[in-house]
């Protein structure tokens, strides 16, 4: 079997594991042969692809980003699947597996079911708001970031006795603020999932302040403060027209000054979440994921993924793991919440 492998949608850390998982497992299991496909969706569209053997994936298990490039084409333009079953047909290919978050597995799915193409998917997000999966790999590498960032901007907040906003990734859901939150300590995590008051943000800030602590906030940037309907930053959309997030530090630490008096400084980690190596647990995760797509491709169990369940990999229907987010469930927030303050 001929296998293409395509990387799409942002990058995270661990998209190199998952190509070298795919590509010794299908050699040494299956005798596959592979082509990796050069940004996404574009490559297969735009036949910009190159035979890829085991020596192009040695020493990937620590390397962050991805040697395929991504890009967020969407699989219906550019002539869309007629157009891949050519350049499929041309390059003898005979399945693709498609790394990538919500929208590459949608669109992924969509392939399989309306236009019978050959496709696995593996899940990769540092969002971790795939609901097929326990974990996406990519979010404990970001997690772990923003930890490390939290620990950073701790000694100066108490140097100057300062509040501290650090702003995280994560789009529509809060993991990435509630973990990396809780295993930095601080005194208030703000999220998407539960809209919270500037009075209930003084509270917290205050009660850390009189217990002669620097107060730390973390918020993810999809946060939405009570009484807004919407991002309080518009930073306009991208050019496939996806809201632009970020910006909401920027928005609360000059209001939690005015509401508190302490002063207060804003930090927005944005893309560092996503760069450089992975932890070993993502090193794992997505090496054993890739690995997993390959029998799927081998089996021919298309329109599946790769998952995650407790500590054993799975497979799942790539539509129902994206048929709706994967939010903080209120048992988590209010667990959290007695951290706070």
């Amino acid at each position: 079997m001929k296998i293409g492998v395509l990387t799409s949608g942002g990058d995270c850390p661990g998209l190199n594991a998952v190509i070298r998982g795919i590509v010794r497992k299908g050699i040494r299991s299956h005798d596959s042969s592979f082509v990796g496909i050069r940004d996404g969706w574009r490559g297969l569209l735009e036949d910009d692809m190159f035979d890829m053997s085991m020596i192009d994936v040695r020493g990937l298990s620590g390397r962050g980003g991805t040697i395929l490039g991504t890009s967020r084409t969407h699989p219906y333009e550019g002539g869309g699947p007629d157009r891949m079953r050519e350049v499929m047909s041309s390059h003898g290919i005979d399945a693709i597996i498609a790394i990538g978050g919500e929208g590459t597995l949608a669109g992924a799915s969509r392939l399989v079911t309306e236009e019978g193409l050959n496709i696995i998917g593996v899940p990769k997000t540092i969002d971790n708001d795939l609901s097929g999966t326990d974990y996406t790999f990519g979010f404990d590498s970001a997690q772990a970031i923003a930890t490390e960032s939290i620990d950073r901007l701790r000694t100066t907040a108490e140097s100057h006795h300062r509040c501290m906003v650090i702003e995280v990734m994560g789009r529509n859901v809060g993991w990435i603020a509630l973990h990396a939150g809780m295993a930095g300590g601080a005194h208030a995590i703000l999220m998407p999932e539960f809209p919270v008051s500037f009075d209930q943000i003084e509270d917290w800030v205050i009660s850390a302040r009189d217990r002669g602590r620097a107060p730390i906030v973390v918020v993810a940037e999809g946060f939405i403060p009570e009484g807004f309907d919407e991002q309080v930053a518009d930073r306009g959309v991208d050019n496939k027209g996806r809201t632009r997030l970020g910006g909401i530090a920027d928005f609360l630490a000059p209001k939690i000054e005015e509401i508190t008096g302490i002063e207060s400084r804003a930090t927005t980690l944005g893309h560092l979440q996503r760069g450089g190596s992975p932890t070993a647990y993502d090193r794992v995760l997505s090496t054993r994921l890739g690995m997993a797509a390959a029998d799927l491709a081998q089996n021919g169990h298309w329109g599946k993924m790769a998952s995650l369940k407790g500590t054993e990999i799975v497979s799942v229907d790539m539509a129902s793991a994206v048929d709706r987010l994967k939010t903080v469930p209120l048992q988590r927030w209010n667990e959290a919440q007695i951290l706070f303050g």
